[in-house]
Order: C-alpha cells, then structure tokens, then sequence
C-alpha cells in the first residue's frame, strides 16, 4: 500500500467512494444498529507497521458526509502519529453519530463492540472526544481490542493527562524555536476547548505561570476551569480577537483555515486537536507565510496514543511518560528539517512519518 500526501477529503464530494479514495484507505466500515441506535464509522487507513489503533470519538455531526470526512481524516492522521512517534501500530479511527450528553447507553456501547471485534483485530479502540474510560469498559465486555480501559481492570485509565503533557512539551518546544528559550512563564496562551485535555494542559501552564485565555463551546466546562485556575475566559466568538503568543486549539480540528488564519494574532500555534488545518497543504503554507510557527497536532498531541499503547503491550506508565518525554526534541527535530527543506512544518513532519512506512514495506515486500 502506498501513502500519499494529499490535501485532505474533498468536503464538496457526494459519493462515499471518491471520499473514500483520495487518501488509499484500506477499509471503512458502517455499523448500524436500529435498537440501540448505533451509527458508526470505523475507517482503517494503513496497517503496514502494524494493527490500527485510534480512538472512537462521539459527536453530533451535522451530516453523515461530515462523519465520513472526519473519520477518514483522523484514521490517516492516526497513521502519521504512529509512525512518527515510532509505535508499531497502524492508523485508524471511528466515529458515533449522536449526542454523547444525551444518546450514551451500555446497550449501544456493547453493540459497537461487538462490530470492532468483527474486524479480528485489525482495528483496536480506545477514546476520544465524547468517550470516556467507563464507555471503554462496557465495549471491552464484547471485544478484547480496546484500550483505554479503567485502571481498576489493568489499563492505562484516562490517556488525557498524557495527550496533554505531550502538548505542553511540544508547545515548550515551539517557545524555544521562536523566542530562544522555551519558558513558558508570562507567555499568554489561548486554549480553546477545555475538556479533559484541554484542563490538564491549563494544569501545566498554569503551574509554569503562563497567563491564559480559555474558550469552550460548554459553559460549564469553562466555569469549572475557572473555579480551579486563574484564567481569563473569552467566549468563542472572541477567540481569534484576543493577541496572544500562543494558540492552542484542544476541541475539534479545522480551526486554521481561510478564515482565521488572517485573524490570528500569535507566533505560535500549538494545541491538542486533530486536523487542525482545514487543508493540509494551502493552510500549513498560509502559516509559514504569516511567520506563524506551527507545532505538527499529530506530532504534538501523541501522548494518548503513546499511553493507550503501552497498554496493548503490557501497560507501563513509566515507559509512557518515557516515550512522552520525547516528542520534545522530535518537534524541534521537525522544525529543523522544515528550515532546512524551506517546507512548512506540516509538511515536514508527514515526510518523516512517510519515510518510515515506506522503509517497513520495503522490509515486509522482501519477506
């Protein structure tokens, strides 16, 4: 299977198959299950370097198109994320249609995992956003390819608190990139979206005395935030009005786009979301045209993979934290490289997760 850089899924098309082809998934598969109410998507991208691991992420899409498109590109995102942080994994990811502060039940749970245990193994689950570790414990009574479970039955728990510390390392990276140190004291930093790893990442910026904005589409979520840390809240409205040094989007992905990349007042762009440039090749050029320095997401945000796949293997929270520790100089490693090649960030960081792959198939073709 060959991986290609592409500009992401053409979000204009209508059928299922040219979404599907522009980015040579492997498998997409469609769960329905009319009792319990189970709409899914599981897109596998590419298992060259081994079974696709990624979470299943619960959300009230507008449209099932907007599902599909979502879910393809996260699954390849996957992909790079694994192979750059170096796990022998592949990408992959699913997607629930519905609303997950409303439509959660252990029915609908134990029926998708029974869909993920169809797959043998070639899909592995674990959360995401609209998921939590108990959501994992009642797909875990119906497949043994789950990860992300309660620590009370041997897993890793709540993968957040590493998604986050990746993110806080890789953002120390990117200060040191820009300003020449990486302290992040009295640098100010716009989260958006403070969910579980938004708030872990407020945690550790908060502690280093970074004055922060926060923003959330859930009130609750933003007072709860602000009840535990000195933060300045800012409605979404008023996010890209806000000067700040650092941007960093922890809610959904396409936040960087046509539109708010002229609007951004920041040097730097460092957040936990997925997908965060609406297309991958025009958004990341805009960013290096605008002197923004742009931290990879997937290279960034690894951390929860890193975490969920320690415990595929036999969990160990010091080898985790270990492998976190790393992402550090991978993102300056990244930085360099694109310097050097004159190439957006973006885009050096998918050569080197490219590389990789392409190197293993060359080992597995010899066999």
């Amino acid at each position: 299977m060959s991986i290609a850089s592409t500009p992401g899924v053409d979000k204009n098309a209508t059928s299922v198959f040219s979404q599907i082809s522009t980015m040579d998934h492997e498998q997409v598969v469609f769960c329905f299950d009319q009792p319990t109410g189970l709409k899914a998507i599981i897109a596998i991208h590419n298992t060259i370097l081994g079974p696709a691991l990624g979470g299943t992420r619960f959300w009230n899409y507008s449209s099932e198109q907007e599902a599909l498109r979502d879910a393809l590109r996260l699954s390849r995102g996957m992909t790079y994320k694994a192979s750059i942080t170096g796990l022998h994994l592949g990408g992959g990811k699913a997607v629930i249609i519905g609303d997950a502060r409303k439509d959660k039940s252990e029915a609908l749970f134990r029926r998708y995992g029974q869909f993920v245990n169809s797959l043998n193994g070639r899909y592995i689950t674990a959360e995401d956003v609209g998921t939590t570790s108990a959501d994992m414990e009642w797909i875990g009574r119906e497949t043994r390819f789950v990860t992300g479970l309660p620590e009370y039955l041997g897993g890793g728990g709540d993968p957040s608190p590493f998604t986050a510390y990746g993110v806080y390392l890789g953002m120390k990276a990117a200060a040191k990139e820009a300003y020449g140190s990486d302290n992040l004291s009295g640098k100010k930093v716009m989260v958006q979206g403070v969910g579980h790893v938004g708030e872990y990442l407020v945690e550790h910026l908060h502690k280093e005395g970074a004055i922060i904005y926060v923003t959330d589409i859930y009130e609750d979520r933003m007072q709860a935030v602000s009840s535990r840390f000195n933060v300045i809240t800012v409605s979404p409205e008023e996010v890209f009005n806000v000067s700040v040094d650092i941007y960093a989007p922890c809610a959904l992905g396409g936040t960087l786009n046509d539109e708010t990349i002229p609007r951004l007042r920041c040097q730097i762009v460092a957040g936990a979301a997925n997908n965060q440039l609406e297309d991958e090749t025009e958004h990341g050029q805009m960013l290096m045209d605008s002197g923004i320095l742009y931290a990879p997401d997937f290279v960034i945000n690894a951390g929860g993979l890193i975490n969920v796949a320690s415990e595929w293997e036999g969990y160990s929270r010091e080898r985790s934290m270990a492998q976190c520790e790393r992402i550090y100089d991978r993102t300056l490693e990244i930085f360099r490289l694109a310097k050097s090649k004159n190439i957006p960030t973006a885009k050096a960081a998918q050569l080197l997760a490219e590389e990789r792959i392409r190197k293993i198939a060359a080992i597995h073709a010899r066999r």
